[in-house]
């Protein structure tokens, strides 16, 4: 795999959309540059940049439409340490511990067309990290969807209705009722009483 890839860099060379850096679609330091998100009312929901920036904004079109999936490491990368760092605090002040991972998922149409679903690559993504940082600690976790500080699940959520693309919704407020009665939750007895990390590209 990292032959091929090297083989498609030469060929078809990537480079940075913010900075023209070679070898990433987004480098980390502009990702990190990027203006971070207004910090929503409510305590629960943790965005982490303003998708109004042009380069936060073209990354994930390109994750999501043209199939750049590498993108969805480059995100997971910034992510998990946020995650981490808001669990260490959760789970002291409100026992908040053994979350649940669970990406926001597509329509079965929309998810047939694009054949994947970009919030379920960034999970995936995040387990990997998490497993690489165990396996340098020392600890060896075995199980395919487990890592040390959380678990994926991926059919728990599901979306029972067709709704206007949220990137194309320019208001707040208008996105959160564009999904008002959109979800459906399969297997309820999974999440009983569990902590849960919901993770989405654009809230």
């Amino acid at each position: 795999m990292h032959i091929l890839d090297t083989i498609l860099n030469i060929v078809f060379p990537v480079n940075c959309i913010s900075c023209g850096k070679k070898d990433s679609d987004l480098c980390t330091k502009c990702l990190l540059d990027s203006p971070p998100a207004e910090r929503e009312s409510a305590s629960w929901i943790f965005p982490l940049f303003d998708y109004r920036h042009p380069p936060i904004k073209k990354s994930i079109w390109l994750l999501k439409y043209k199939g750049k999936k590498r993108l969805a490491n480059i995100f997971a990368e910034v992510l998990y340490g946020k995650i981490i760092e808001e669990l260490s605090e959760l789970s002291i002040m409100n026992n908040f511990r053994d979350p649940i991972l669970i990406p926001i998922p597509l329509s079965k149409k929309r998810y047939k067309k694009r054949g994947y679903n970009q919030a379920q690559l960034i999970c995936e993504e995040l387990i990997k990290i998490d497993k690489e940082n165990n396996l340098r600690h020392g600890v060896d976790i075995k199980l395919e969807k487990n890592s040390n500080n959380f678990k994926l699940e991926n059919n728990v959520l599901i979306k029972i209705k067709e709704t206007e693309h949220q990137a194309n919704i320019k208001e707040r407020k208008d996105r959160l009722k564009n999904l008002i009665g959109s979800f459906s939750v399969k297997n309820p007895e999974i999440i009983k009483n569990r902590n849960i990390i919901l993770i989405d590209d654009v809230i």
